[in-house]
């Protein structure tokens, strides 16, 4: 993409098309707040000159926690609560995926430890894993993907 005269990258056609489709299911589910928060990740991972690695793993969760929450109607547990108190939203275990995230998140997205921080790779990682689990619940809530129709 050239934006001002500058070539910018935002990432490849799997983070692209992930990313895109998340925005998509959450607004047809009306889950707004969801959806800001992806596109905030998805806003603070190809961030140039310099990427937001640890705001693009800290929305992305912030994301799915909003989903979460829609689909279990427990609209004040953390999404680690959640999936202890709520099984069944994503079918085991598969839903311990979801359970790794958080604690990676916790220790990479929001309590750093000098010199220890997150790559490029790692965050990208973590969004398009979200937005896919956001994507799969928000189809769920009643999302669709209009950009396929």
């Amino acid at each position: 993409m050239e934006l001002d005269g500058q070539i910018e990258t935002r990432g490849d056609t799997t983070f692209e098309t992930a990313t895109t489709r998340v925005a998509t299911i959450l607004a047809t589910a009306k889950l707004q707040t969801a959806k800001s928060e992806i596109e905030e990740a998805i806003h603070d991972h190809p961030r140039r000159p310099k990427p937001d690695i640890t705001g693009a793993i800290q929305h992305s969760l912030a994301c799915l926690e909003c989903v979460c929450r829609e689909v279990t109607g427990d609209k004040k547990s953390t999404l680690g609560d959640l999936m202890k108190k709520a099984s069944g939203i994503i079918p085991p275990p598969l839903d311990q995926a979801i359970t790794k995230i958080w604690g990676f998140t916790s220790e990479q997205g929001r309590h750093l430890r000098e010199g220890q921080k997150p790559d490029y790779l790692e965050a990208e990682l973590v969004v398009e894993i979200t937005a896919a689990i956001s994507t799969y619940l928000g189809k769920k809530l009643g999302g669709t993907d209009t950009l396929l129709q």
